[in-house]
């Protein structure tokens, strides 16, 4: 009998700590919005290792801004749209909390890669960035999926790769593209996944 209650008690609690994370996780990111941008990064690769494109540094920089502009583009038009058009948001600011917790790692690695450009570093901008980008990723701990985390560990792992390769030429996009795509792949069926188990569960 009393191993019953002790039963039904662990029970709630642990219903009551799926709630409390179901209510703490953040919904902002699109899942197909990170696919496509990690299909986008191999399309920028196959465009920029094609015998019509320059192969100087200034032209591959050119082309992985252009790819960044359109993913960050795609990302944050997704981000914008929850923000505004979803019932349980109602554009409360706070709501977006999570999203400006990546923002300072992300801000740090523009003006590092910024400044890597500016003193003719190109092949050490892969690895800075990758790394970065992964720090953004493990801000997330607590209001993403647990997968999202364990990808920031991928991120910064391939950052480092790069880093103590001295470097990844610049013209080379292949490094870059293939770990971009697997991350943000990746992770947007982490997303996807949680987003429906999420509508399953509220069923």
């Amino acid at each position: 009998m009393i191993a019953n209650h002790i039963h039904d008690a662990l029970a709630q609690v642990g219903k009551l700590q799926k709630f409390i994370l179901e209510r703490n996780r953040f919904k902002g990111y699109s899942g197909k919005a990170r696919i496509m941008s990690g299909a986008l990064a191999i399309v920028g690769a196959l465009v920029m290792s094609g015998n019509a494109f320059p192969q100087g540094p200034k032209a591959h920089l050119l082309g992985w801004a252009a790819v960044l502009v359109v993913g960050l583009a795609i990302n944050y038009s997704a981000l914008i749209y929850w923000f505004l058009f979803d019932r349980e948001v109602r554009r409360n600011p706070v709501m977006l909390k999570p999203a400006l917790d990546a923002l300072p790692p992300l801000a740090v690695g523009g003006i590092l890669a910024i400044s890597l450009i500016v003193r003719g570093q190109h092949d050490m901008i892969f690895g800075s960035c990758m790394c970065l980008y992964g720090l953004a990723q493990v801000a997330y701990r607590r209001s993403l999926p647990r997968g999202i985390y364990m990808l920031g560990f991928f991120y910064l792992a391939c950052g480092a790769l790069f880093l103590v390769n001295d470097g990844m030429p610049i013209t080379d996009p292949w490094p870059m593209a293939l770990a971009f795509a697997v991350g943000e792949i990746a992770s947007g069926l982490v997303l996807i996944k949680d987003l429906t188990n999420s509508d399953d569960g509220e069923e």
